[in-house]
């Protein structure tokens, strides 16, 4: 194993472990802030929970871009 791969290596496991805990952060917080908002005023229910859906894909979205990018640094390491 050379310094290179060694390298690609750490940058695989960089890009899907920040990416998963930027995005868990985010998700805990955006949740949070839902249910407050759903407790505070219930009639809004359908509203909230729609925009919160909405939020959460796009946050899982750049946790999967992570992941991507980690599977085409792994491919670097056969080469």
């Amino acid at each position: 194993m050379t310094i290179v791969s060694g390298l690609i290596a750490i940058g695989a496991g960089l890009a899907v472990g920040l990416g998963a805990i930027g995005a868990g952060v985010g998700q805990g917080i955006a949740a949070g802030k839902a249910f407050e908002s759903i407790a505070r005023q219930p009639e809004a229910t359908g509203t909230v929970r729609t925009l919160l859906f909405i939020a959460l894909a796009f946050m899982e979205t750049l946790t999967i871009y992570g992941l991507v990018i980690a599977l085409m640094l792994y491919g670097k390491l056969g080469a």
